[in-house]
């Protein structure tokens, strides 16, 4: 028991160290018009898978935390809906609903992937473990981008007309093309690094448990 703590706690300060890279470096956020792409997800999804939905989730937070720090200090014409500390177009000042829109979709990416990883191996059988992983990998992404999309298009619409210079009735146009364009590209990236790194630390881990 004592060697799976201090298994847990190191993998969860690789995981966190590779999350920390990734937010100060532009490989973490990919900036895709006035929304930045991420891989940030993928460290979370892969640590809900290994360690389990209690420390994905935590890390999920972080990388929500992560994300507003971010939005902060490197402003862009959406920061408004991640961050509380930037103005809303419309209104002139901070929305504490941007902490909804950084972070519970976030912790959820960190909490999702487990359960799709131990259901497919349920439904799928555990021979079929790779499968497992690219379903966990695709879902836990794709929770990501649905989640903080709907949220900004429930939230900020009209700022978000505004910040892309659009009417408000091509918002939801807008934000399902994002969906459906850049959130599928990002969710088979998921999938795909997902199953090449999750499967690996789930064999040492089996071998060395």
């Amino acid at each position: 028991m004592k060697n799976m703590s201090v298994r847990n706690f190191a993998l969860t300060a690789m995981f966190l160290a590779v999350m920390i890279i990734l937010a100060v470096t532009p490989l973490g956020f990919i900036p895709i018009g006035p929304i930045n792409a991420t891989t940030m997800h993928v460290p979370v999804i892969i640590a809900s898978i290994v360690l389990g939905p209690k420390i994905g989730g935590s890390l999920g937070g972080i990388f929500g935390v992560m994300s507003i720090i971010r939005s902060t200090i490197i402003i862009t014409p959406m920061s408004f809906a991640f961050s509380p500390l930037i103005a809303n177009p419309l209104t002139g000042h901070g929305d504490w609903r941007a902490l909804i829109v950084a972070v519970i979709p976030r912790i959820l990416v960190g909490i999702v992937p487990y359960f799709v990883y131990k259901g497919g191996q349920k439904i799928l059988n555990e021979k079929a473990g790779g499968l497992s992983l690219f379903l966990a990998g695709l879902v836990g992404s794709m929770t990501n981008t649905i989640l903080v999309m709907g949220l900004i298009f429930i939230f900020f619409k009209d700022s978000y007309a505004q910040a892309m210079e659009v009417a408000a009735n091509t918002v939801l146009g807008l934000i399902l093309g994002i969906v459906f364009g850049s959130g599928i590209v990002e969710a088979v990236v998921a999938g795909i690094l997902t199953t090449a790194v999750a499967a690996i630390l789930l064999r040492l881990m089996k071998r060395r448990a």
